[in-house]
């Protein structure tokens, strides 16, 4: 269960960045929604980093929801904002979530 909450909490890791590249080109309210959305987002991810931590080990934990939200706001930066892509990038994400899995199968 706790793996599984170290998921979701690199998920609104994504959300809270993903939050703030759209309140960079938002203005007025937009922006403070994205804002305010980026809050909760960290609140909720950091929570939930907080409680896998007290089971987990917290070099283990920290370097998976790093790596989830590393991972996942790159993608999110090519589909959503259309950073460019290259041979090098792919390559080293798809090392990085590999990076993830191994740490997974070799962690409690």
């Amino acid at each position: 269960m706790n793996w599984i909450l170290l998921i979701i909490a690199g998920f609104f890791e994504v959300a809270f960045a993903a939050c703030l590249g759209k309140a960079k080109s938002a203005t007025g309210t937009e922006a403070t929604l994205w804002y305010l959305g980026f809050i909760i987002c960290l609140a909720i991810s950091m929570g939930l980093l907080v409680k896998v931590t007290k089971v987990l080990p917290i070099g283990t934990a920290y370097a998976v929801w790093t790596g989830i939200g590393a991972v996942g706001t790159v993608l999110i930066g090519i589909l959503v904002f259309k950073e460019p892509t290259s041979f090098w990038r792919m390559f080293f994400i798809i090392t990085l979530i590999a990076s993830i899995v191994g740490l997974k199968f070799v962690s409690n």
